[in-house]
């Protein structure tokens, strides 16, 4: 298993590419089992999780041919063709080590009139139950049933009929998995209370290129007009957001200038506005955006909401940037419950945070300096990056196995900007 050696202190200039979403491509990914039509997926990130859902796509018979595979490359782009479905299982080995796999349950349901889908697994950062993805097929006709930690559904003989379905809080999957079943239902669905995301808008409009008829993009309000069939599309996942606020709070907190190629203002507009407020400066234009740090940062508040809300992904690298900050700030996590296992590993490295529930407070400026610490979740690796580029001495990250879920090669784009970052086996 590989570890990370951080050597802070650098300051970080100059330009980081941004890859494609991660969580846009692991929804779009699975609207290849929607069409018997090929589906190209162009600037698809490197990563572990895409793997996984590759393979998961070669499990139901849908073949996958890829380009971009020189070790020089950022991206990949791939085709999925699924002529004819072979299985409707997604069985638990392929689905136990990354959640996104529940997203296969909408679409096949859909196509085939049955699925079914192994519980699905991923971070442990709190209770994230598919419990609304269920009944937003239920709704639109679907009969659920739970065995052996398998979610079988069944479709009414000649498809499903479609529905209306209220989300009672918003579930960014559960949006997702409805959307993919409803394109292909015989009859007009509606969803209220949908969550916005822009990877949602991103699915919405490959699923539009695609053939579908949806009303209401981009708002909490859609609806769908069931179609008979999807065709085939050439199709470029969006800029991931996060991976873009975390270069920016990377640069800051080194007191850098880094310029995050193809990163979109919009998307991560909630990231930038708390960049704000912290004393950066903040340069938009078409093709990326600036980030430096060219004054003492300043404390802040800040709470996780839904879009367009702050991320909750990008609650950790705030949390890392805010040690350095002149005073304290307090944080509020109101999407999961146990998204702080990181702040036990950033106090080994000097940081002063106290949590109660879903808040901590961050008195800073502190001195961080190295240590030898431990990858919890995605993020929080993140976040522990982040420190360690501003800490005297060595940091040693284990079990980066997390990062390489969501970040598409991130020692080789940390040290095009300055870092002193090394990949070693860890022994």
């Amino acid at each position: 298993m590989d570890k990370l050696i951080i050597r802070g202190g650098n300051r970080l200039s100059g330009t980081i590419p941004i890859s494609g979403a991660k969580n846009a491509a692991l929804t779009l990914i699975p609207c290849a089992i929607l069409t018997e039509e090929p589906l190209t997926l162009r600037n698809l990130p490197r990563l572990a999780d895409i793997d996984g859902f590759q393979h998961l796509m070669n499990q139901f018979g849908i073949t996958t041919a890829v380009q971009g595979t020189r070790p020089e490359d950022f991206g990949r782009v791939m085709t999925l063709e699924g002529t004819r479905i072979t299985s409707s299982v997604a069985p638990y080995d392929l689905v136990r080590k990354m959640r996104a796999s529940i997203l296969v349950l909408g679409p096949m349901l859909a196509r085939m009139g049955e699925a079914t889908v192994s519980m699905p697994g991923g971070c442990a950062i709190g209770n994230r139950p598919i419990d609304l993805h269920l009944k937003a097929l239920e709704a639109f006709g679907a009969e659920i049933e739970l065995t052996q930690g398998y979610v079988k559904a069944m479709a009414p003989d000649g498809g499903l009929p479609g529905g209306d379905f209220d989300f009672p809080v918003v579930s960014v999957g559960a949006t997702e998995n409805a959307l993919m079943a409803a394109v292909l239902a015989n009859g007009t669905s509606r969803l209220t209370g949908a969550a916005r995301e822009p990877e949602i808008v991103d699915l919405c409009n490959l699923l539009a290129a695609m053939g579908a008829e949806i009303e209401g993009i981009g708002s909490s309000d859609l609806t769908i007009h069931g179609v008979k069939r999807l065709n085939g599309a050439t199709y470029k996942v969006m800029p991931d957001r996060i991976e873009a606020g975390s270069y920016a709070c990377a640069a800051a907190i080194t007191g850098g200038d880094v310029r995050l190629e193809g990163a979109s203002a919009h998307d991560m507009s909630s990231t930038l506005t708390a960049m704000r407020e912290i004393g950066l400066e903040i340069e938009e234009d078409a093709k990326g955006v600036r980030v430096a740090a060219n004054k003492p940062l300043q404390p802040t508040n800040l709470t996780t909401a839904p879009f367009p809300g702050l991320a909750t992904d990008m609650q950790a690298q705030l949390m890392s940037l805010l040690c350095k900050a002149e005073g304290t700030s307090v944080l509020k996590e109101t999407i999961f419950e146990n998204r702080f296992m990181h702040v036990p590993e950033l106090t080994r490295m000097g940081a002063d945070i106290e949590t109660e529930g879903r808040t901590a407070i961050v008195k800073g400026p502190v001195d961080l300096t190295g240590a030898e610490v431990m990858a919890t979740d995605l993020r929080a690796s993140m976040s522990l990056i982040i420190a360690a580029l501003a800490s005297e001495g060595e940091t040693q990250v284990r079990r980066i196995y997390h990062l390489d879920r969501g970040y598409e090669r991130l020692e080789e784009k940390l040290q095009l900007v300055g870092a002193d970052i090394e990949r070693v086996g860890d022994d």
